[in-house]
């Protein structure tokens, strides 16, 4: 009787332990998430200078010190191919670290007067489409400007900018300027092909980017209305770009024009374009075919476990938390998002899908305030250039959660793809295309429900 008693109670502890260790990844329930959780289960509470640079607060070991791996290698400052230590660099370059960009994992911004140009830059092209229909990259310049060189080599060229400020008015009669950029190509190492397209690019911030990965591509594609079907003047589309390591077209994501499809593949674009360094994915150098070229027959410059290393950290960044989001005047600014119909194209929520491999992902509910989808933002923010599905005018929405803590991170207040807008308020009155009715609505409002509006903004 004794044995069989032992028998039993060791039977139900291996049962209890099959179940634990079989079950899928707890699906976040109604009374788990609220909108101060930005980023579901994955949101840090924290307010300060890094607040967008922690790792997933729940995460297990393992994946914790791969995480801190690609941490590491995120603050590496590459240097040129014949060192030993961190070669690689080059031999044309826009960055010798991804941590130079993407300051405290956060926004970039354009150059001040006197400056050296370090988070922005600028992709080429020419009139025309390569092989898989995404640009085509400039003769003698490639897809991209370098604008530094090692010892021994010439940048492609630099980029001087400029600005013209206009004035505009709300209803209200108050003032507010907008600052006109104008971009002028200088000292290129040899002559600019004809008909050369630019198109300007301030750094984003990573944090998050593994939650908007882990979002289904069917989530995404239930908002698409590409020919305003329901007539609410908002017709987002999907970007189609080319997967390198899949060899085909799949939705694009990342990028501001969604033009990347994985993280991993930004990663490795990033290394081979702003740094200089090849990996499996990108393994020519970008200066192949120019003089620049440095004809090392080397191997890829970054290993394969370091490659996916920052990838696995750019997927397991944390999202700040929300702040004051049960004030009134939040609340107040809140529903006049809501009324300006600005969540149109920011959408508050969305969920991941399930991933029984990644539970860290999986069911979470975020507030991420972006649809993943292209939308026309009106001629006066073109940059008049072809990119796969996106035309000149169309961007993909950026999301919205942790922008209030912009100036805590990154110490400036530059929007937009270019940095040109210098407030949010500025970045909405750029506002146009589809866009445009929002913007007018915004322009329409009293000074109080303007600061209500910024305010709501401010604390997501």
């Amino acid at each position: 009787m004794k044995k069989k008693a032992v028998l039993t109670f060791f039977v139900i502890i291996s049962l209890i332990i099959c179940f634990h260790a079989c079950r899928k990844p707890d699906i976040q329930k109604e009374s788990d998430y609220n909108e101060w959780l930005s980023g579901g289960k994955q949101t840090v509470f924290d307010e300060g200078a890094r607040s967008f640079a922690h790792e997933f607060p729940y995460i297990s070991g393992n994946k914790l010190a791969v995480h801190d791996v690609g941490d590491a290698v995120f603050e590496f400052q590459f240097v040129g191919a014949l060192s030993t230590f961190r070669p690689g660099l080059g031999s044309i370059f826009n960055s010798n670290s991804c941590v130079s960009c993407h300051i405290g994992d956060g926004r970039g911004k354009p150059p001040l007067p006197g400056e050296q140009m370090v988070s922005l830059l600028f992709r080429t092209s020419e009139q025309g489409m390569d092989e898989h229909g995404g640009p085509k990259p400039a003769t003698g310049f490639g897809a991209q400007l370098q604008h530094r060189a090692i010892f021994g080599f010439q940048p492609e060229a630099g980029v001087n900018i400029s600005y013209a400020d206009q004035t505009f008015y709300f209803a209200d009669g108050l003032p507010y300027q907008l600052q006109y950029p104008t971009y002028t190509i200088v000292n290129p190492y040899t002559t600019l092909p004809s008909g050369l397209m630019i198109s300007p690019r301030v750094a984003r911030p990573v944090f998050g980017l593994g939650l908007l990965e882990a979002v289904s591509e069917y989530s995404i594609l239930m908002n698409e209305d590409e020919n305003d079907l329901n007539g609410d003047g908002v017709s987002g589309k999907p970007n189609y770009v080319w997967n390198v390591k899949e060899q085909k077209l799949t939705l694009g994501r990342f990028g501001w024009k969604a033009e990347t499809p994985t993280l991993l593949q930004q990663a490795a674009l990033a290394f081979n374009q702003d740094i200089g360094i090849t990996n499996y994915i990108f393994p020519l150098e970008s200066s192949f075919g120019q003089p620049q070229f440095d004809n090392l027959n080397d191997e890829v410059e970054i290993s394969d476990s370091l490659l996916h290393a920052i990838g696995f950290y750019l997927k397991t960044l944390a999202v700040p938390a929300r702040r004051n989001a049960d004030d009134a005047e939040v609340l107040r600014g809140k529903q006049i998002f809501h009324q300006a119909r600005c969540s149109s194209c920011h959408t508050a929520m969305m969920k991941t899908e399930v991933n029984v491999a990644f539970p860290e992902l999986s069911n979470q509910i975020i507030f991420p305030y972006t649809d993943l989808l292209l939308h026309n933002m009106g001629d006066e923010l073109s940059d008049n250039r072809p990119t796969f599905s996106a035309n000149g005018n169309e961007w993909r929405t950026p999301p919205l959660w942790g922008i209030g803590l912009t100036q805590v991170v990154n110490g400036h207040q530059n929007f937009l793809h270019d940095g040109r807008a210098r407030s949010l308020m500025e970045a909405i009155m750029w506002h146009g295309g589809e866009a445009l009715s929002r913007k007018n609505y915004v322009q329409n409002l009293s000074l109080a429900d303007r600061n209500a509006l910024i305010k709501f903004l401010q604390s997501l």
